[in-house]
């Protein structure tokens, strides 16, 4: 058997995906409700994968394929978006019979393999009848709860940009794989190739590698940051981090305002904060508050704001209330729009890393 660089990708991918399915429900930091369904939703799209690669013929591979796993993938990965947006659906009685489509294609399944083997019955036709319809409804099926899922998401309000952000964009590469799924059928059933085919599981392999970032590590970075932030806001401390004290030679009234919106908005944990953005704030122009910050405390705009975001950096890695959470949410809470920037900004200012600080803290 000749193993071709498309078939060597599948394989890995694959065994990627099984692997992340696997690291979603038993690693401490992933494991929340909704990775337990992104877990699933990933292990039977690897399944379908390999199980249309593969092309084998015994008994068992033709009954997962006939009983239509997809049915039961599209429901729950609709159960995901569900989950990660907060939705009272998921608490409906009638939520549950989303997974009717599913059971009834199994029984199916199982009376057309009874008749087959006991009356020994095989009609062609028939069988192809059912084959076409069924899948036929399991597009139709996916296809309506994927954009049913994505018009949710869409109008939710119960959670960050960001995270809506990778929701939609992962509703978005689902709705592209069953393009991809419907065009592949169309051009083999047309001109008899598959071409779609290779790119549809070039793109299912992608997937894999895509979620193992993005929406695993990635997404749990930011879900960490947003449990950080409501413990903070329910908790109405702000870190508890010291109001700066004005200095006695600080005369300018913009710079008094400066410190009073800073410690009392806390504008520094937007982490798209600009020096017009402060300007505007301010009622002054950009190039007059560099300059009298300058003057007057010999720092320009983003050093003045990064020392507000390490300072409340190092007030989170002090507090044992947050040990269980990443130093990456931590810093994001802080107000750093990215991992590099926060290490870097900390290590200049205090001479270590953030991960350094908290030990050192720890062994004090």
């Amino acid at each position: 058997m000749n193993i071709t660089l498309l078939d060597f990708a599948i394989i890995v991918s694959g065994s990627i995906g099984y692997f992340i399915s696997i690291a979603l429900i038993t690693s401490s930091f992933y494991k929340n409700r909704a990775n337990k369904y992104l877990s699933l939703s990933l292990f039977l799209l690897t399944t379908l994968t390999l199980l249309d690669w593969c092309d084998l013929e015994n008994y068992l591979s033709q009954f997962l394929n006939n009983v239509m796993l997809d049915l039961l993938f599209g429901v729950i990965l609709f159960t995901y978006f569900l989950i990660q947006i907060q939705h009272n659906y998921l608490k409906k009685k009638w939520y549950k019979w989303l997974y009717a489509f599913f059971f009834i294609s199994v029984i199916i399944e199982i009376l057309v393999t009874f008749f087959h083997a006991i009356f020994n019955f095989y009609n062609p036709d028939f069988d192809g009848w059912v084959y076409y319809i069924k899948y036929f409804g399991s597009f139709v099926y996916n296809t309506f709860l994927i954009f049913w899922a994505r018009n949710l998401i869409k109008r939710s309000n119960t959670i960050s940009e960001e995270k809506k952000r990778w929701l939609l964009r992962l509703n978005l590469f689902i709705i592209c794989i069953v393009i991809s799924w419907i065009l592949s059928h169309i051009e083999s059933y047309v001109f008899d190739s598959e071409y779609t085919t290779d790119f549809l599981w070039i793109l299912i392999s992608f997937l894999s590698w895509w979620i193992l970032y993005y929406g695993v590590f990635r997404l749990q970075i930011v879900v960490q940051k947003d449990e950080i932030h409501q413990y903070l806001v329910s908790k109405k401390t702000h870190s508890n981090q010291a109001k700066k004290k004005i200095s006695e030679t600080t005369v300018s009234k913009i710079i008094n305002q400066l410190y009073i919106v800073m410690d009392e908005e806390e504008l520094y944990k937007n982490p798209l904060l600009s020096r017009l953005d402060l300007a505007t704030r301010l009622g002054t122009s950009e190039g007059y508050l560099s300059q009298i910050l300058n003057q007057e405390t010999n720092k320009s705009v983003i050093q003045f704001v990064n020392e507000y975001r390490i300072e409340a950096a190092k007030n989170l890695l002090l507090d044992p209330v947050f040990n269980k959470y990443s130093i990456q949410a931590i810093g994001m809470e802080a107000g750093f729009k990215s991992k590099s920037t926060f290490y870097n900004a900390f290590n200049t200012s205090l001479g270590m890393s953030p991960g350094a600080y908290r030990k050192l803290q720890k062994k004090s």
